[in-house]
């Protein structure tokens, strides 16, 4: 599993281990700090760019930002299992679209990688919306955003499936939590 972090992302924690562990006795708790028992914030050197210019990523006072062009792809260098994800984000303007990949294929991450231009791995994503992005939609589209919530939707992409459960987009395709 792969943490793949794409356009707009301004900071994350993580409880992360590289292996499976036995069941500790007392579970850590998210901390939006980091402070907490068995969290570590993430810094720079714990990420590594897979499609696009290094300058797309930014790193300054612990917090990443991203310009979103080209639309690129972050990931861990080590692989990360058994984590928590806490994210603190805000987009620059209105309407922005972002997404944190939280498992894809290496199949698709090595794709980019040799590709070495602007795509999306295949995996399991949590949208990260703006609010004003539902309003956007709407009228671009002219019909109502009824299959996603700018709330961090969960769904996949490209050749991956997974079992969604309430509530779900109304094609059953997306849902606000998932089993993978």
């Amino acid at each position: 599993m792969v943490i793949v972090l794409m356009t707009t992302l301004l900071a994350f924690l993580a409880h992360c281990e590289s292996a499976p562990a036995q069941a500790p006795a007392a579970q850590a708790k998210a901390s939006i700090d980091g402070n907490g028992e068995g969290w570590r914030a993430m810094v720079e050197t714990d990420f590594t760019v897979v499609n696009c210019p290094p300058e797309t990523f930014t790193w300054k006072d612990g917090l990443i930002s991203c310009t979103g062009k080209p639309t690129g792809v972050l990931r861990t260098v080590k692989q990360i299992t058994n984590f928590e994800l806490v994210v603190e984000w805000r987009h620059l303007k209105v309407g922005g679209n972002s997404g944190i990949f939280v498992w894809t294929t290496p199949e698709s991450i090595q794709r980019l990688t040799d590709a070495g231009k602007p795509g999306l791995p295949h995996g399991i994503e949590v949208q990260v919306l703006d609010h004003g992005y539902t309003e956007q939609y709407e009228r671009t589209y002219k019909k109502p955003a009824d299959w996603f919530t700018t709330n961090g939707d969960v769904f996949p992409v490209g050749a991956v499936k997974m079992t969604p459960f309430a509530p779900v987009a109304p094609d059953g395709s997306a849902a606000s939590r998932a089993r993978t």
